[in-house]
C-alpha cells in the first residue's frame, strides 16, 4: 500500500487493505473487545434456525468488524500524511463466516479544498474470496492545510 499524498490523489485512485483471514476465535476475540456476545456469533445452536428472515447455517463475523479492518486500511493509508479519519458509513450486504478471508479495498470519488480543510471522499468495500462484496460505503477523510511556502 502507498501513503497518501492530497496533492497527488485524484478520481479513480485506489486503496487496498490487508486481508483478513476470519476464524472462530478472531470473531470471539471480536466479541470480547465489543462486549457484543450476541448469540449469533458464538453460539451453532442458536443459528441452526432462522435468524429474523434469513437462514446463516453457523455463526457470523460481527459487522463491525468490517468498519475495523476499513479503518485499519483508511488509517495505514492516510495517517503518514497527518490526515483524520472523518466519517465512516458502511452497509452489511452479506454474512462472512469463520473460514472466510475479506479484504478491504477503496475508490477515491471525490478531493475538495476550501479555505479551512481538504477532504477526500472515498467508496469503500470489503469483499470476501469469492469476489463477493459483503461491506460497502462511503468514508471521509480529512487532510492537513499545505503549508505555505
Amino acid at each position: 500500500m502507498t501513503t497518501a499524498n492530497f496533492d497527488a490523489l485524484k478520481a479513480g485512485d485506489t486503496i487496498d487493505g490487508p486481508a483478513f483471514a476470519v476464524s472462530r476465535e478472531s470473531i470471539r476475540l471480536f466479541c470480547d473487545a465489543s462486549l457484543d456476545y450476541n448469540p449469533l456469533h458464538l453460539d451453532d445452536n442458536y443459528m441452526k434456525g432462522d435468524f429474523g428472515k434469513t437462514n446463516f447455517g453457523g455463526i457470523i463475523m460481527h459487522g463491525m468488524n468490517n468498519f475495523g479492518l476499513i479503518s485499519r486500511m483508511l488509517t495505514d493509508w492516510a495517517l503518514p500524511a497527518g490526515a483524520i479519519h472523518r466519517r465512516l458509513e458502511t452497509r452489511w450486504l452479506k454474512p462472512v463466516k469463520p473460514g472466510d478471508t475479506i479484504r478491504p479495498a477503496g475508490t477515491i470519488k471525490a478531493k475538495q479544498t476550501t479555505a479551512k480543510s481538504r477532504w477526500v471522499l472515498i467508496d469503500v468495500a470489503v469483499q470476501n474470496q469469492r469476489g463477493e462484496t459483503v461491506a460497502a460505503g462511503e468514508a471521509m477523510l480529512e487532510f492537513p492545510n499545505a503549508k505555505a511556502g
